[in-house]
């Protein structure tokens, strides 16, 4: 009874924020998807895709344009050893596998295995499962750990986040340590539905409202860090991008 209340409450706020994209208009939105993603959207990440979109969580999701992007990113900076924060059914992390050379491998994790799974036939299917890795689990802890090895330290090519936000800006702390010189950190839902540039005293959602400082906190401390170069994109929910240079 209390999963049917959880989906129930998900679903009221699935209706609340409306569709996931920044753009003015679902119309914009739906011809940029069908002219640029879709055609081009491996079968896999499309039957997970629609699975997916069943779930009462779906807005969990990384977007196909988002996934798109990882996709390009993945291949333009040739990455082989990746690492991904928060998975939920998997839509970016079969992104990220597909994109990946043969020897390349993906460090999952996320608190809930069972989500994990519930895609995991599909990831199978796709034949890229074994370049994944998933550990169950508080990251910042799983994290330490691999702090904690020199030998892990700058050696991530690509870092995808996409958990919860309230610990962006921790993340964040321990996954510069991890990625080379060179090497990108994404970061999902930085413009968190729009509300980044909504007025404190406006009506909003109680969802949107709890991590709604947590993306500010993180959107001016990487505006600040010196360590990194970064891009904002209005892609899916806001997609930071950041580069570290030291």
């Amino acid at each position: 009874m209390a999963f049917i209340k959880d989906e129930q409450q998900e679903t009221q706020i699935q209706n609340e924020l409306g569709h996931k994209s920044l753009l003015p208009s679902d119309a914009l939105n739906q011809y940029i998807l069908e002219t640029n993603v879709y055609p081009r959207e491996h079968e896999s990440l499309k039957e997970l895709r629609q699975w997916t979109e069943k779930h009462p969580r779906n807005r969990m999701a990384t977007t196909p344009d988002g996934g798109q992007l990882i996709s390009m990113l993945v291949k333009l900076i040739n990455a082989k050893n990746t690492m991904e924060i928060g998975v939920y059914t998997g839509y970016s992390l079969l992104a990220t596998a597909l994109a990946l050379p043969s020897d390349g491998k993906i460090l999952a994790m996320d608190i809930n295995r069972e989500s994990y799974e519930l895609g995991l036939p599909i990831i199978q299917k796709a034949g890229v499962a074994d370049k994944i890795d998933f550990i169950e689990g508080p990251a910042l802890s799983l994290l330490d750990e691999l702090i904690k090895d020199e030998k892990n330290k700058g050696t991530f090519d690509f870092i995808f986040v996409d958990a919860d936000k309230d610990n962006y800006l921790n993340y964040h702390e321990r996954v510069i340590e991890l990625v080379k010189v060179g090497g990108l950190i994404g970061y999902d839902n930085t413009l968190w539905n729009g509300s980044v540039v909504t007025p404190p005293d406006a009506p909003m959602n109680d969802y949107i409202k709890y991590s709604l400082g947590f993306v500010l906190e993180l959107n001016k401390a990487i505006a600040l860090d010196s360590r990194v170069e970064i891009c904002q994109l209005p892609v899916g929910d806001g997609i930071t991008l950041c580069r570290r240079i030291i």
